[in-house]
């Protein structure tokens, strides 16, 4: 397997991850964690937003929920985020739509896991490259990525 961005970071501060490379891309996170053999929570996908201060944020959360932007932007200190437009990511991150790693993006941005991170021994995200997934400890993203852990997900219990 060819090594990702992030896998050899993790490699250089001799973090211990897994890596997982899935016979197809999968068509969504759901899809992803089905493949991956993997509970659904604790699959996470990454997106990125800007800043109402136009600072880009990294928010790291399961992938079968919704980001909540009131609470993304509050979690960073900014009056509000947006999602980043899909064009802009790989300029900006050097990863594309589906294959986003919080890990390893072209320089360092405020990164936050949903905390619901912390309830896992373990947990999966993007390696980088569709279809190319690491399973870490939370606390490697808190290490590497400088990650904070905040509840950032839309409720939609009703």
């Amino acid at each position: 397997m060819e090594k990702t961005n992030a896998m050899r970071i993790l490699d250089s501060a001799a973090e211990r991850y897994q890596a997982f490379v899935l016979d197809t891309i999968p068509t969504d996170g759901r899809d992803a964690a089905a493949k991956l053999g993997a509970e659904e929570e604790s699959v996470f996908k990454t997106l990125v937003t800007v800043g109402s201060d136009l600072d880009h944020y990294v928010f790291v959360i399961p992938v079968a929920e919704t980001l909540d932007l009131k609470k993304a932007a509050q979690a960073v200190g900014v009056k509000s985020v947006s999602m980043l437009p899909q064009k802009e990511l790989f300029p900006l991150t050097g990863y594309v739509h589906g294959g986003c790693s919080p890990i390893g993006m072209k320089k360092a941005f405020t990164t936050v896991l949903d905390e619901t991170a912390l309830l896992f021994d373990e947990i999966y995200t993007s390696a980088g490259k569709l279809g190319v997934f690491l399973k870490a400890a939370p606390a490697t993203y808190e290490r590497v990525a400088k990650a904070t852990f905040v509840d950032i997900t839309a409720d939609t219990r009703r």
